[in-house]
Formats: structure tokens, sequence, C-alpha cells
């Protein structure tokens, strides 16, 4: 499926929001992503859209991210995939799309959690250089789960490789 990667706007946050409870069990509300887009400078926010934008079947948004640069440092602070579809690569498009876009803010490192038992997330970043540096212990609030730490360092050789 051909995607447009773009900035999130305010116009995506009803959007977002729904995909929100869809996706996580401890989801941001819409006004959070409101906030993060009308007074984070630090927050930099993606959407991934289906071409053509009226594909039948197709949500307006198929998958969204976000990621505070603070400096030559990065950390993502949200990812997600419509359920309906996921395992098409989407969230590797976006992720690919949203860590050239780290380069190009002169970013020199990207940090993420992940939870421990999300072996599928956990490949999916791994396959793009992410290491595991740590473990947070008891990181999520709905069930208490650890989150696995990850780092990619951002070179000139990882950004020719993808």
């Amino acid at each position: 499926m051909e995607t447009l990667f773009s900035p999130m706007t305010l116009a995506d946050v009803s959007l977002v929001g729904e995909m929100e409870i869809l996706c996580f069990s401890a989801p941001w509300s819409p006004e959070t992503y409101r906030n993060e887009l009308l007074h984070n400078r630090l927050g930099n926010y993606w959407v991934l859209r289906p071409l053509p934008p009226q594909q039948a079947k197709a949500p307006p948004i198929l998958a969204y991210g976000g990621y505070w640069l603070m400096g030559e440092e990065v950390h993502i602070v949200t990812i997600a995939t419509h359920p309906h579809f996921r395992r098409q690569s989407l969230s590797r498009r976006l992720m690919v799309q949203m860590l050239e876009q780290c380069r190009q803010q002169g970013a020199k490192m990207v940090t993420l959690e992940v939870r421990a038992g999300n072996r599928a997330a956990q490949q999916l970043y791994a396959g793009l250089g992410f290491i595991e540096v740590g473990l947070r212990r008891a990181y999520y609030r709905d069930n208490g789960e650890d989150a696995l730490l990850m780092t990619l360092f951002l070179t000139d050789e990882a950004a020719q490789e993808n």
C-alpha cells in the first residue's frame, strides 16, 4: 500500500485519539496530542496516510508516531498502527521516515521504551539497529509491566542502510 508521510496536524487529533483507544491499554487523550502540537517545542509528530486518500476500506490515518528532539538526542514517545492494518510494514516505514527526520534535525542518538512482552515491536526496533541498553521495572502504570530501554546511535552508515 502506498502511503504519504506527513506532519500530524490539529485536524488529525480526533482520529489519532480514536486510534489510541484501539491501540493502547492506557491511551493518551486527544487533548494531550493537541497540547503536544500547540505547546511542546520539542515534540515532532507524524502520520502515515493512505494513497490515494480515498482508498477503499482504509482509514484516513494508517499509523502515527512522535518523538521529542532534545539537542542531539531523540526520545520516541509513541508509535502505533491501526489494528486492521498491522503486519504490512507500516510501523517500519513510519520509523524509517521518522529516523530520517531525526538525522536531518541533527540527532545522534534515539531512545525508546517498549513493553517487555511486546516481541513484535522489539524485533522491529532491533531490525532498525536499536539495541537493548536497560530495563525500567514496572514502567507501565496500567499493569506494572517492565519496559526495555532501547537505543539507536545514528551514523552516516546507518543513514545509508535505510
